[in-house]
């Protein structure tokens, strides 16, 4: 016994075997890298603020109240904000524990409630009514095309020739930037559920909560899974393995600073339709027959659903494609064209072409010398990677930065996915159709890119736990966001 608990103390943050003498020379080292690492970035942050705020005092057009953040100055925290401190304290003592013993369905419920109860709480710092009641019915939200919507079929028959231009008919600001059932969705939740804010941001909240879940799913599904031949179905330890990998990511999907802009913007919706969207398509990946093809089918439609959402989230496409690498399998890829086909084909037969609706947004984007050409791309381009910075945290930093120094100890499901993402937002990046207000466009992106924390060490995930939910307190309960 004393020897097997000797070579259990002898193992490093990284689970690697080494001498007790080279144990302080080789993990040290390591946890400096980290620290670098975040203070690289946060002086990136620093640097996009200050170069942000000479800019505007020398009269260029930024457009954000605090740069690189589209906020404004003005600490406050009221009662309801406690809600989330108390989860924060839960989920840094206990997070981590509970993750790695509780049984894997009760653990996604009890991970979905707790990550619902942090974006409820960081939304209450702002007060019920200001965080979710009003923060859908602003003019330029899309409540305001549900109070004048007309009809599914006039709806998608015009909604192409509404985006841009000065009519009266012209589609507020958010419907217009984005396809039609980004709209019709709170449509559908006014009729269910009632008109007005509250029911509108509720249902956004609960539903962008769940982002967190999805990735879980998909890397207990996948994260097993190494180079070579993939048999089906899986063997136990292949799945016993992404299901460990989920476990140490989870308690980081729930404290996601950027459950700020989840509760509630559109976008943390967004991205919880495309996570499910490939949650669904990886279940069906690892599953032969009719259950896996059926699965991978609705991944197809879910993710077909997600680019009537967002423009944006083509790019997002590499994340479906790193599922059928892992599996070495094209047939779920397939299915899941065909899935997302078919939404493809039902918008066009009731009126509305993808490809119209883009190319209108891009006119509407530069139309009104605001946006799209105010905004200078030369300080945009990377201080919009100072924005997404705070969306992720310092955890998510140490992450990647381990994910870039070892790739070989990395596991594959987590280079393929978080790669993809990264992908996709410098593709968004350099595109220059992203300038400003990131923090709330890339969420798609960010939650995949929490993953890289299953990478931190055990023994101090407790830690970046902290600095992730300090980072979302400290953001929430200083600047006004706009979402």
């Amino acid at each position: 016994m004393s020897t097997v608990l000797g070579a259990l103390r002898s193992r490093d943050d990284d689970g690697g075997a080494v001498t007790p003498g080279a144990r302080d020379g080789r993990r040290f080292p390591r946890l400096r890298g980290d620290l670098v690492a975040v203070v690289l970035v946060a002086a990136l942050v620093a640097g996009a603020a200050l170069y942000g705020w000479a800019a505007v005092h020398r009269g260029v057009p930024i457009l954000v109240g605090w740069p690189p953040l589209l906020a404004a100055w003005l600490p406050h925290f009221s009662p309801g904000g406690t809600t989330a401190v108390v989860v924060a304290l839960l989920v840094v003592l206990a997070g981590p524990a509970v993750a790695a013993r509780l049984r894997w369905g009760a653990l996604l419920v009890l991970a979905y409630v707790a990550s619902a109860a942090w974006t409820f709480g960081l939304a209450l710092i702002d007060t019920y009514q200001v965080g979710i009641g009003d923060r859908l019915t602003t003019p330029t939200e899309y409540l305001t095309e549900v109070r004048r919507y007309p009809g599914l079929g006039a709806f998608l028959a015009t909604f192409a020739d509404r985006i841009a231009g000065t009519t009266p008919d012209t589609l507020a600001t958010h419907s217009s930037g984005h396809p039609p059932l980004a709209t019709l969705f709170y449509v559908w939740v006014g009729d269910v559920f009632g008109p007005g804010g509250e029911p509108a941001g509720l249902a956004t909240l609960l539903l962008g909560a769940s982002a967190s879940v999805a990735v879980a799913v998909t890397v207990g599904s996948l994260g097993g899974l190494r180079w070579g031949p993939v048999e089906l179905p899986l063997a136990p330890e292949t799945r016993a393995a992404g299901r460990d990998l989920a476990r140490r990511y989870l308690p980081f999907g729930v404290l996601f600073p950027g459950a700020v802009w989840v509760g509630v913007s559109a976008d943390g919706m967004f991205a919880a339709v495309f996570a499910w969207g490939v949650a669904f398509l990886a279940l069906g990946a690892v599953r032969r027959g009719v259950a896996g093809a059926a699965l991978c089918l609705l991944g197809g439609v879910v993710l077909g659903a997600a680019l009537f959402l967002s423009y944006g989230l083509v790019t997002g496409g590499l994340v479906p494609i790193a599922v059928a690498v892992l599996v070495r399998r094209w047939a779920p890829l397939a299915a899941g064209a065909v899935g997302a086909a078919a939404v493809v084909v039902l918008f066009a037969a009731g009126g509305f072409w993808w490809l119209d609706g883009y190319e209108q947004v891009q006119v509407r984007y530069y139309q009104f010398g605001e946006y799209g050409v105010l905004r200078p791309y030369s300080y945009w381009v990377w201080a919009n990677l100072a924005a997404f910075a705070l969306t992720l945290g310092p955890a998510v930093v140490a992450g990647l930065r381990r994910l870039a120094w070892w790739p070989r100890r990395v596991p594959l499901a987590v280079t393929l996915l978080v790669g993809a993402v990264l992908v996709a937002v410098a593709v968004a990046d350099v595109s220059g159709l992203s300038k400003a207000e990131v923090e709330r466009i890339w969420l798609p992106f960010g939650t995949w890119a929490v993953l890289a924390c299953a990478l931190l060490p055990p023994r101090s995930a407790r830690w970046w736990l902290l600095a992730q939910a300090v980072l979302a307190i400290a953001l929430n309960s200083l600047l006004a966001t706009v979402w």
